[in-house]
């Protein structure tokens, strides 16, 4: 049941993506960005066993953040994704702060929620922070290296980079992510099985985000489609025609 719901996660995260494109262009990805990072980090909370490998679930949505940077990269450029990785850290840090907040307020007598809602938003300081830090840090570096193969290869093979920056900036992620949250409370040894069970997980999903990017080439050659032009936009265009 587990790994068909993760099939069919999967399906819809990454046609999501290519939605917003579609819809709303960059500004559709960089929306996406933000929501991606804070539902990974609720979605986190909850552990489950698929395909006899247990983990935690927000594997499928901190992913689809590597394939929006890389859409992002191909249409876009390099500056558009690093702002989508700003983005998403300023998400991340507003959902952090807010958290905070519903847990500090009193209910009252009528309140049915708050212990529901103090499990979703628990959370340990050490953790979201590791958290953070290593999701920054390994898009930033995905954005990166994905733009250095890409100059080095002349723009080809762009399954390569795909998979050769989102895979290492994945396995970087869930180590450095394993080490800094869990390592003084259990062994190393731990710390790094948990590791690699989830780049083994993460190394399956990079592998399936590669038709996705591919599709958002041919499918969404015209992005932005609900997008309603502003005045800027006018001007630039009534200038270039000039």
């Amino acid at each position: 049941m587990n790994l068909s719901l993760g099939i069919l996660e999967l399906i819809v995260v990454f046609y999501g993506v290519l939605l917003m494109d579609k819809l709303f262009g960059k500004f559709g990805l960089y929306t996406w960005m933000a929501l991606a990072v804070v539902f990974a980090n609720i979605q986190v909370s909850k552990q489950v066993d698929i395909a006899g490998i247990s983990t935690a679930l927000g594997n499928v949505m901190f992913a689809s953040t590597y394939l929006t940077t890389d859409i992002l990269n191909e249409k876009y450029g390099e500056k558009a994704s690093k702002n989508a990785v700003k983005i998403a850290a300023a998400a991340l840090i507003a959902y952090i702060i807010f958290a905070l907040f519903t847990q500090a307020f009193i209910p009252n007598s009528f309140d049915t929620v708050n212990t529901g809602m103090k499990s979703i938003f628990a959370m340990s300081v050490r953790i979201t922070t590791a958290s953070g830090v290593m999701f920054v840090l390994s898009n930033w570096l995905d954005v990166i290296l994905y733009q250095k193969i890409k100059q080095k290869t002349g723009g080809k093979h762009m399954w390569f980079r795909n998979n050769i920056s989102t895979i290492l900036c994945n396995c970087a992620e869930n180590f450095g992510f394993s080490v800094l949250a869990f390592i003084g409370t259990f062994p190393l040894l731990y710390c790094l099985e948990i590791a690699v069970a989830g780049s083994l997980i993460e190394m399956l999903i990079a592998l399936c985000d590669t038709p996705f990017l591919y599709l958002a080439g041919i499918f969404n050659r015209t992005s932005g489609i609900l997008l309603s032009q502003d005045n800027d936009d006018e001007n630039i265009s009534e200038e270039s025609a000039a």
